[in-house]
């Protein structure tokens, strides 16, 4: 028990090192905050908004978590990436459990300290997004099918619970997509072939169950939305992710598409590192010998591998939930793959210094928050806003802070007249444009300037904010 409050108390500070001192990045991080806030301010808890408008991209497990964050830390950075970083460090006490179940307590402390200090885990154990808690779950499945497929009669029970359960909680955090561990199992028992394998698993009174607990928030949620639910929240961001690219992340024709389908074996180097230079070695490894659990975790990683190359828009974290998997493989070949026992303690090194010490320096490139910061004073619960060409959802984050209204997208021959009518507001705007559509600012406006970094468009962008008081 000493083993693991250390671990979960250790991964927890280790992940929330610099959170509050990073502002949240755009577009996901501020979207999933402000829905969360909005469902806190709507108290409706099954259907989530962003910006006063439906928001169907994700079901609402990560929303549930920063709701019940907020209430104890308040709104801000830290508490929306609070639940992340809780979720990632309950991977690594799972990871520690498999590990000891697969061979012994120095292949589990050595599946956590793999996953939780490569890269793609140490940027997302700190993001305020849903995959954590995918990971987290996917992970638990993956673990509960590993035993129901070795386990003793006796033993069986409770990971059939936990398999379909944390199936269900899968799909409540990112959608279908947490049922890859259905997939693995499946194929894992090519290799184990376990006699009364379905019996093993109870494959129809499981499905129920996980449907019956997805269905607990999915009926309602369609009722509510009149089915939209389903048709944007499968139809566009399942489906249409796959094949078609979203925000610009994947391949726009076809000779792209094909350049494109090694990019999670080429990325996996710099996402997994530092240990994806054992890699090669692991593979070579596993060609000369293998056993039933070395084949059931990597059917696994070659999966979540396989599907995330299939589909078209492409982003370098897709392939998280297989990292735990390469980890429990990279810690039981220790002895073979030659880990150096000091590079934990440089890794750590490493990223704790650019959580305290780089994270500081880069907020001031993030003009949406800047801006909120500056103009503080002068913001009224009862003021409108709007914004021309640099519409991000961090102006919506930051900004409903101290403003209850939403932001409203303009045009650039509407800002004028926007800024025209009767009440206090404000608008945010390129610098370069103020003068165009502002030629005789009026006196009694205040106004305040921000510079930095767009990362959604990658380029640099210079803002001026014009706030009317009345």
């Amino acid at each position: 028990m000493r083993n693991y409050i250390v671990l979960l108390l250790g991964c927890l500070l280790f992940h929330l090192a610099g959170t509050w001192s990073l502002p949240l990045i755009d577009r996901d991080e501020p979207r999933f905050a402000e829905a969360s806030r909005e469902m806190r301010e709507r108290a409706d808890f099954v259907v989530p908004f962003f910006n006063n408008q439906f928001r169907f991209d994700k079901p609402p497990l990560t929303y549930w978590f920063q709701v019940a964050s907020y209430r104890v830390f308040g709104e801000n950075d830290f508490a929306a990436r609070f639940p992340t970083a809780v979720a990632a460090a309950f991977v690594a006490l799972v990871l520690f459990s498999w590990g000891k179940r697969v061979r012994d307590e120095k292949v589990g402390w050595w599946a956590t300290i793999i996953f939780t200090l490569s890269l793609q885990s140490f940027i997302h154990g700190k993001a305020a997004v849903a995959d954590m808690w995918l990971v987290l779950f996917v992970t638990l499945a993956h673990w509960a099918g590993w035993e129901l497929l070795k386990a003793n009669i006796e033993r069986r029970t409770i990971f059939w619970w936990i398999f379909y359960i944390s199936l269900a909680f899968a799909f409540l955090a990112k959608g279908p997509i947490g049922w890859i561990p259905l997939l693995t199992v499946a194929i894992a028992q090519r290799f184990y072939r376990r006699e009364r394998f379905a019996a093993r698993f109870k494959f129809v009174r499981g499905l129920l169950l996980m449907l019956a607990l997805v269905c607990l928030w999915g009926v309602p949620a369609l009722v509510h939305t009149h089915g939209e639910f389903f048709r944007v929240g499968i139809g566009k961001h399942v489906v249409e992710r796959s094949v078609a690219t979203m925000e610009g992340h994947g391949a726009s024709s076809v000779w792209m598409y094909l350049g494109l389908l090694p990019f999670y074996f080429i990325i996996i180097f710099a996402s997994f590192f530092p240990w994806s230079t054992k890699l090669p070695a692991l593979w070579k490894n596993l060609r000369a010998q293998r056993d039933g659990t070395d084949q059931f975790l990597l059917a696994g990683t070659l999966i979540i591998f396989g599907i995330f190359t299939m589909v078209q828009t492409k982003l370098p974290h897709y392939t998280l939930p297989a990292f735990p998997l390469l980890a429990v493989l990279v810690a039981r070949r220790f002895e073979s793959l030659r880990l150096a026992r000091a590079l934990p303690i440089v890794m750590t090194a490493v990223y704790l210094a650019i959580a305290f010490f780089l994270t500081p320096f880069l907020a001031r490139f993030f003009p949406s928050c800047n801006l909120a910061r500056d103009s503080r004073p002068n913001l009224k619960p009862a003021m409108e806003f709007a914004a021309v060409e640099f519409t991000e959802p961090s102006l919506v984050w930051y900004f409903r802070d101290k403003v209850r209204g939403f932001m409203t997208p303009l045009k650039r021959k509407d800002a004028s007249e926007f800024m025209s009518r009767g009440g206090p507001r404000f608008i945010v705007l390129p610098t370069a444009s103020v003068a165009e559509i502002f030629p005789n600012v009026d006196a009694s406006w205040h106004s305040y300037r921000a510079t930095g970094f767009s990362i959604p468009k990658g380029r640099r962008v210079d803002l001026t904010m014009l706030l009317k008081p009345d």
